[in-house]
């Protein structure tokens, strides 16, 4: 690639990252996040990948290679790789969540016969599971007790005749930003992580695919947004079931060692005056 051609590729990339930043900087100004936090988080992610990614013949690399790979300062580079990680510490039950409601709503213990998570008792009857042996046979960590004080907490659960119910919030957290904040780095990190491979062309093609439509009314794309709904839920319980019987399969084998994730979203937006008239595109 000539340098010519290699200007075309940067600019192209530049661009493409200028356009997915714009939501999550809107993000973090509501939130608080200044550009000096920003610049700073960045600077030690440069540091980060270029020190994972970009390793020569297996050996670590020096500060002089990174500050060639990254442009960051030997002098910073230095300190970023001297100080502790800031987000060792942070951990989130988002995903422990997410377990225990995907088996509450596939396994056949724990639904009923329309396929819907079932009213459980607190701890099982005779051959009937209960939320005790639902949480347990995810984690024996933690107590099911406190997962149900939280859950009730949170209004992902309610109370019945001494039956737990799973309510429709638990399937979007609301309440918790922290949760909502976790899925957001995982779930777009994959969704870019696919792209990013398949661009670099590191493997066999990933799944990444969209439908894209302007100048459609309102009522047009609502409808499309219930088929999207239905059929995406539809989508991701087909493939959790499985998902579900595969990893009590493997659990413990040799080579069990990879992992997946498969995202349904969708976005809808009145369009600007500059942008209505383009029909379909993309």
């Amino acid at each position: 690639m000539n340098q010519n051609e290699y200007s075309k590729t940067q600019l192209a990339l530049v661009k493409a990252v200028r356009m997915l930043c714009r939501p999550l900087i809107r993000l973090m100004i509501e939130k608080g996040v200044t550009f000096p936090q920003f610049r700073e988080m960045i600077k030690e992610l440069y540091v980060e990948v270029a020190d994972k990614h970009f390793m020569f013949d297996g050996k670590r690399n020096s500060d002089s290679r990174l500050f060639v790979l990254t442009g960051i300062h030997r002098k910073d580079i230095k300190r970023i790789r001297q100080q502790e990680s800031q987000d060792a510490s942070f951990h989130s039950n988002a995903s422990l969540s997410g377990e225990i409601i995907a088996r509450w709503s596939s396994m056949p213990e724990y639904i009923d016969d329309k396929g819907k998570p079932r009213a459980l008792l607190k701890a099982g009857s005779g051959d009937e599971a209960g939320f005790d042996q639902l949480v347990t046979s995810v984690s024996k960590d933690v107590r099911p007790r406190v997962i149900l004080d939280e859950w009730l907490r949170l209004n992902i659960i309610s109370i019945q005749d001494d039956h737990v119910l799973l309510n429709a919030s638990a399937f979007v957290t609301n309440e918790e930003f922290n949760d909502m904040a976790y899925y957001l780095g995982h779930n777009v990190h994959d969704h870019l992580a696919s792209c990013a491979s398949n661009m670099l062309q590191e493997g066999e093609p990933m799944l990444e695919r969209s439908v894209y439509y302007a100048s459609l009314t309102g009522d047009s794309v609502n409808e499309l947004r219930k088929v999207a709904t239905e059929q995406g839920n539809e989508l991701l319980q087909t493939i959790n079931n499985r998902a579900i019987r595969l990893y009590d399969e493997d659990k413990g084998r040799e080579g069990a060692d990879h992992r997946m994730r498969l995202g349904v979203y969708w976005y809808q937006e009145y369009l600007g005056q500059d942008e209505q008239g383009n029909g379909r595109s993309e």
